[in-house]
């Protein structure tokens, strides 16, 4: 909880300073993807550099359903929808500086977390922690921060 509250902290810090700057700009991306057209968040955030994502889920935005097979492929498909929103603001996951990674149950850690590290090769600032529910029964979130 301590580390929650330290990452609400430096966020809280940066939209401060953000707004502070009378030329810093805040640009609220809606999404690239028609399907999540009329959610009521951003898709991104960008501020000072800084590309703030929407958590993502293991959902195929094409069938608009989670995918099957477990932890493991709702990871892959939480990272490639997080590597398809990047790409639409031209970045990599090598953009990548903080994940915050949510587990439905922390006994699947092991298992997310191979699949994770076939993707974050540089090795991004992470915080990994376990919540009772997830939004449409999805089993892991992640949510990102890029630098542009």
């Amino acid at each position: 909880m301590k580390s929650i509250f330290s990452i609400f902290c430096i966020l809280l810090l940066i939209s401060f300073q953000s707004c502070d700057n009378e030329n810093s700009e805040i640009i609220f991306h809606k999404s690239h993807e028609l399907s999540r057209a009329n959610v009521p968040f951003s898709d991104a955030v960008e501020t000072e550099g800084l590309l703030f994502l929407t958590g993502q889920i293991g959902k195929d935005h094409k069938n608009g359903k989670l995918v099957n097979g477990g932890i493991k492929e709702e990871t892959k498909q939480v990272i490639e929808n997080i590597k398809d929103v990047l790409a639409y603001h031209d970045l990599s996951l090598d953009h990548v500086v903080k994940c915050t990674v949510i587990l439905k149950g922390i006994n699947d850690f092991k298992s997310f977390n191979e699949v994770y590290t076939t993707y974050f090769t540089r090795k991004p600032a992470r915080t990994t922690f376990a919540a009772a529910g997830l939004a449409g029964g999805a089993s892991i979130e992640i949510d990102v921060i890029a630098v542009k």
